[in-house]
């Protein structure tokens, strides 16, 4: 038993040693045909970091993950949860926002064109925009709409958002049963994705929208 153990041991050395052997030897061929794929997308990511409208403390932590991404084995699993990580971090669209138009009368003239009656409805949205206008300093306000299926809570918040001038994103949250799909996953787990708010502001192109 103690002979079977060691010759298995042995081969599964053998083989970690080949593998590695012929990983570098890949590695270097590439770096004689101009570089490997792995350094073109780093030097890629680099390039796009440069169009990004960002502050000193999200360039520093990009830096700082990408150098971690350029130390990886890229034939490695936790590699490419760190590519996806930094290439969210491009992607999110930093100090990218749409700038809110409170008018009242045309968000009235907006709310009357796409919804028949709903009065009390649109009295309180004119009401909260008002508030808002007003206030000039609220941030992320929540305003929340109940009502049976289609009575028109989707399209008020189409219109909310087209009265204003933000991006409208809607987040269908039906059936979730696990917290970390709204939040996230930890960077840590193999498969990690973003959470939905995360995603739809990505989507949405602007770091302000309107979230339904």
């Amino acid at each position: 038993m103690k002979n079977e153990i060691q010759s298995k041991v042995k081969t599964d050395l053998d083989k970690q040693q080949r593998e590695y052997f012929l990983n570098q030897q890949m590695k270097k061929i590439q770096e004689e045909l101009g570089g490997s794929p792995h350094q073109e997308d780093i030097n890629e990511m680099k390039k796009r970091m440069l169009d990004k409208k960002w502050n000193e403390e999200v360039e520093k932590k990009f830096m700082k993950e990408l150098l971690k991404l350029e130390r990886m084995n890229p034939s490695g699993a936790e590699y490419s949860v760190q590519h996806n990580y930094c290439d969210l971090l491009l992607e999110l669209p930093w100090d990218e926002v749409s700038d809110d138009n409170f008018d009242l009368n045309r968000a009235q003239e907006i709310l009357d064109r796409d919804h028949y009656g709903l009065e009390k409805v649109k009295k309180r949205i004119i009401e909260h925009l008002a508030v808002l206008k007003l206030k000039g300093d609220l941030k992320a306000p929540i305003l929340c709409l109940y009502g049976p299926p289609g009575v028109g809570k989707t399209s008020l918040g189409k219109s909310i958002a087209e009265s204003i001038g933000r991006e409208y994103m809607r987040m269908a949250l039906g059936g979730l049963r696990d917290e970390a799909e709204i939040r996230g996953h930890r960077k840590t787990y193999i498969g990690a994705m973003p959470g939905r708010v995360i995603q739809s502001i990505k989507k949405a192109g602007k770091s302000n929208p309107f979230l339904f």
